[in-house]
């Protein structure tokens, strides 16, 4: 849903959808990351008939084209959808072309993103490292906060940063969810593509250097820190 008419003279760059952009990187990272961390980790850590199967849902919002995901999430959760129709009249929550609908779908987009980073620094981690930890008394939470997730930082510090970075840049999953409506549910990857459309080229071309900048830096900040780390150790 692109909008017809956009006041592109007013202003260059879509401040409004850059802080949407920003808001929907940090809800979808806030409530993905706890979720991902175990869910990682219990891959990582856990061998049973069928794991292929787990991964591969994982993974498929990876290689699922983001509208095909985008337009199968519209269908079952918007307005003419049982589920939409029962959110709406008991939860009183609608989530197609609204703000809640685009973390639902960032959330769900952004798993391999989070859980496959995160799945392969646990499962670096020596396994004899928590043996000795449970033989030394260590119960499961302290092997985990004290042993495991320091050793298995650097893995998580770059899933958040990706999935940050990438919930920044969505467009098709977004655009099927939500549409293009001002302040609500346009970021600032469909407000580039409204620009172009009404060819804008001047407005469009500051928004995406904006974009690749802040991408660049909070990557470049990932590295660094991880570094950091690696030196300590």
């Amino acid at each position: 849903m692109v909008s017809p008419c956009l006041d592109t003279r007013e202003h260059d760059i879509d401040w409004q959808a850059l802080v949407l952009s920003l808001q929907l990187a940090s809800v979808t990272l806030l409530l993905l990351l706890p979720a991902g961390l175990l869910l990682a980790r219990w891959l990582a850590y856990t061998a049973f008939k069928g794991k292929y199967l787990i991964e591969a849902l994982v993974v498929l919002p990876l290689v699922l084209p983001p509208t095909v995901l985008g337009y199968y999430l519209l269908v079952s959760l918007g307005g003419a959808s049982a589920a939409g129709q029962w959110l709406s009249q008991h939860v009183g929550v609608s989530l197609a072309f609204h703000f809640s609908g685009l973390v639902l779908a960032s959330v769900i987009f952004n798993i391999p993103f989070l859980v496959q980073p995160i799945q392969r620094a646990f499962e670096a981690i020596p396994v004899n490292l928590g043996e000795a930890a449970a033989v030394s008394g260590l119960n499961a939470w302290r092997i985990f906060w004290r042993i495991e997730l320091p050793l298995a930082w650097p893995g998580v510090l770059s899933a958040m940063v990706l999935t940050f970075v990438h919930t920044l840049g969505e467009f098709g999953v977004v655009l099927m969810m939500g549409g293009s409506i001002p302040g609500e549910t346009r970021t600032l990857a469909i407000s580039i593509y409204d620009r172009v459309q009404a060819f804008d080229f001047e407005s469009a071309d500051r928004m995406a250097l904006l974009l690749l900048l802040l991408s660049l830096l909070a990557v470049a900040a990932s590295f660094f820190a991880t570094a950091r780390l690696g030196r300590r150790r």
